[in-house]
């Protein structure tokens, strides 16, 4: 059992964050306070952010030391189930956890098929069930399930799996249900884990897909899998490496894909502000480079971390003030974080390398404990 340990930290305890990454993380904290200045215990904290000058470090460092308290984020693994009559122990404290990148691809598509247009994503389907596990049993508040409606052999109905990817991908389940049709099937895997993206049309406009459900089938990578079965290193299991991967053994690409059960649906959204990022689980525009996607168990969405982490361009020690502004499934833990780049192959490109070890310091208003704050 793992859970999250906050230990309160003095600013001066805290590393350096520069002037320019502070004052390019302030938009970002106003966009989350478009959320969290209508929830009372950040209300305070939002309103006086609104007169404070953004171009000023020392205003912005002074308002951060004067208006949130700080705790460092760990993680404790305990003993799941303890001896009858005994207290669990505790088996391990991590101080520092793992952060990937993610981004928001552009592909090539049309809204019909044909040619080189010929791999769909698609819209939920009409037979896939949501079952929210906390209307049934309160201590599973939070956790859901999705199945579909199975005839049983006696006449009778029941709930089972939904389809897998191998499945879906096996026959005409989905047919019907396709809302776009891209020119590459590994891009399209790749904006399925990244979960949105833009599409631009033959016309030249652009439109922009977001997760809309998935099939309740755990995300599996396929880097790991290529990596277990010694067909690449580790160093090299990144978005390039696997991409390059797929171009050398075009014939086992489903194979690969079929690794990972996990399909997502796809709906389409207003494309808004093009410089704007996709939106993400507050419902509010990811920022580049400033947004991160966390678990919220642990960490309150809309909140602000420190983060330090190293650069995937050069491995450069980066610390910065970041927003915990979405949500992934593969992000779970205290310590799991996924860092947003932005648009574009440019972004695509750090986004594939980010990958290593990361600490968190979690910003809250002032007198104010974390575990308050969490989804219930």
């Amino acid at each position: 059992m793992t859970r999250a340990v906050y230990e309160p930290q003095g600013w001066d305890a805290l590393p350096a964050v520069t002037d320019t990454d502070l004052r390019a993380a302030w938009p970002a904290w106003l966009t989350s306070c478009r959320t969290l200045s209508r929830r009372a215990p950040w209300q305070a904290a939002c309103e006086r952010a609104a007169s404070v000058p953004a171009d000023d470090p020392a205003a912005l460092r002074r308002y951060a030391s004067e208006t949130f308290d700080v705790y460092r984020m760990r993680s404790e693994t305990r003993e799941a189930s303890p001896p009858a009559g005994t207290e669990a122990r505790t088996l391990s404290i991590a101080n520092e956890g793992r952060i990937t990148g993610y981004y928001e691809p552009e592909l090539v598509g049309s809204r019909t098929r044909s040619a080189p247009f010929v791999v769909p994503l698609h819209r939920t389907p009409d037979d896939l069930l949501t079952i929210e596990l906390g209307s049934l049993y309160p201590e599973l508040r939070n956790q859901r399930v999705r199945g579909r409606i199975e005839s049983t052999p006696q006449g009778g109905r029941r709930v089972v799996p939904y389809w897998s990817r191998a499945e879906l991908e096996s026959g005409d389940r989905l047919q019907g249900k396709e809302l776009v049709w891209v020119d590459n099937a590994v891009e399209a895997f790749f904006l399925q884990i990244q979960g949105s993206g833009r599409i631009r049309l033959p016309d030249n406009s652009v439109i922009r897909v977001g997760y809309a459900d998935q099939n309740g089938h755990p995300y599996r990578s396929v880097g790991r899998w290529l990596v277990d079965r010694g067909e690449l290193p580790l160093e090299q299991a990144s978005l390039q490496g696997i991409r390059a991967w797929t171009e050398r053994n075009p014939q086992r690409l489903p194979e690969l894909l079929n690794q990972n059960p996990s399909y997502v649906f796809f709906r389409e959204l207003p494309l808004g502000d093009p410089q704007a990022g996709p939106l993400g689980a507050m419902g509010l525009p990811l920022t580049a480079g400033y947004s991160v996607a966390i678990d919220p168990q642990f960490v309150p969405l809309g909140a602000p971390l420190l983060i330090r982490t190293t650069h995937p361009s050069d491995r450069r020690e980066i610390v910065r003030w970041m927003l915990a502004q979405d949500t992934g499934g593969a992000i779970r833990g205290p310590l799991r974080f996924d860092f947003f780049w932005g648009t574009g192959s440019a972004a695509g490109e750090q986004a594939g390398r980010q990958r290593g070890d990361a600490a968190a310091w979690l910003l809250v208003p002032k007198g104010v404990r974390p575990e308050t704050l969490l989804a219930r």
